[in-house]
């Protein structure tokens, strides 16, 4: 997942507001709990949440500074399947019956043995810990944010 924008403030000014984990986990909080990994003074923020990891990238740019955000889903593994079922106890067979028993009564044709069952997959594929349309609205609400101006101009 990754969102970039262009946004009109200068590169020391976003990297105030990205590089304070309290106010990077104001704007990431959807991943959970958010903590700075590694950074690059001015450029870069390497960060991980409970559901994804990631990174912010600042770029100067013409008229602002071109941000990138970007977000892995961190992978869970999938809940255990359900116990199967178990297998029902064998009914033990009828006594033999005599000859003539058997001569002049009709016998019920034997029931045939259950079919093999298909084998169960390998192992279960990890889930993403977050949807991939959730995410990228997070990172995109995150740049609004970001853009936003915090003050009113021209007011006294």
């Amino acid at each position: 997942m990754e969102a970039k924008r262009t946004l009109v403030k200068s590169p020391p000014e976003l990297w105030a507001e990205l590089s304070d984990m309290s106010a990077l986990a104001r704007h990431l909080g959807e991943f959970g709990e958010i903590r700075i990994t590694r950074t690059e003074p001015e450029s870069v923020v390497d960060w991980e949440g409970e559901l994804a990891f990631g990174s912010v990238r600042l770029e100067p740019s013409g008229w602002g500074t071109t941000v990138t955000l970007t977000a892995l889903p961190v992978m869970l593994d999938p809940p255990p399947p359900e116990p199967a079922p178990p297998e029902p106890e064998p009914t033990p067979e009828p006594p033999r019956r005599g000859f003539w028993a058997r001569l002049l009564r009709w016998r019920a044709p034997e029931p045939e043995p259950p079919a093999w069952r298909p084998s169960p997959p390998s192992g279960p594929e990890p889930l993403p810990a977050i949807e991939a349309a959730t995410g990228t609205a997070v990172l995109a609400h995150a740049l609004d944010a970001l853009g936003a101006a915090h003050h009113r101009p021209f007011t006294c």
